[in-house]
């Protein structure tokens, strides 16, 4: 795989996770001893993933401070660090400067473990604007349903509320910059704004993957997340 290079989104408040983010933070709760950002900072370097930018803006000096310029882990970070929270999309075009001509994309609130050169190699036979790493749940109200044709999405729709089974957004994209282009400046969302219109020039596909994807934006998932994590399986797989 040639892609060297992600974006975290790591500028979030934090809502859902009080009193706990009052004093640090999210991507830098611990879970289990250890930030969740760490989480996703090994795995891209498992995955070959060396150049990373982070999107950050509440308490980011922390981030700064914690993460330094990635010597630690084997990978040089890199920050784009927003005046006011902007929204995934928003966030993404700021950081666009900084960005090489195909990057992956990820969620910082969420650990993974998976191979990304089966989503790289979909992507590029697909010759696709964007790739996102889907899963199919039993409830989809919480998460961004996607209708799929074959492997291409054929529609995106964010967080309609509805129970019930179906495709979702697992949070891990692979993008080419040029897609960046249809996001508009300022605040906005990327699951509002560029992927529905992407997914109607049939430019946007999924990625089914079946390997490990916690969220912790919840302290319900914080705590799932800690379980998994202490189990065997988790500890000794790798991508």
């Amino acid at each position: 795989m040639n892609i060297k290079q992600a974006f975290v989104l790591a500028g979030g408040r934090g809502e859902r996770l009080k009193p706990l983010t009052d004093s640090i933070p999210k991507p830098l709760v611990l879970v289990n001893g250890k930030p969740i950002l760490e989480y996703t900072v090994e795995w891209l370097v498992e995955n070959g993933i060396t150049k990373i930018v982070l999107g950050i803006w509440y308490r980011h000096e922390q981030i700064e401070s914690y993460f330094g310029n990635g010597k630690k882990w084997d990978a040089k970070i890199l920050y784009s660090i927003e005046s006011e929270p902007l929204g995934t999309g928003g966030a993404l075009k700021f950081a666009e400067p900084l960005l090489d001509k195909r990057f992956f994309m990820v969620n910082g609130d969420d650990i993974n473990r998976f191979d990304l050169k089966p989503m790289s190699e979909l992507h590029e036979k697909k010759s696709a604007w964007a790739t996102i790493a889907i899963r199919q749940v039993e409830d989809i109200s919480s998460s961004g349903a996607v209708q799929l044709d074959g492997d291409c999405i054929s529609s995106f729709v964010e967080k309609t509320g509805e129970k019930k089974p179906g495709w979702v957004n697992a949070g891990t994209y692979l993008l080419e910059k040029k897609a960046l282009n249809e996001l508009p400046q300022g605040f906005n969302l990327i699951e509002k704004t560029l992927f529905p219109r992407l997914a109607e020039q049939g430019r946007l596909f999924g990625f089914v993957h079946s390997g490990i994807w916690l969220r912790t934006d919840t302290f319900e998932r914080l705590r799932l997340a800690e379980e998994n994590l202490n189990k065997k399986d988790f500890q000794h797989k790798r991508v």
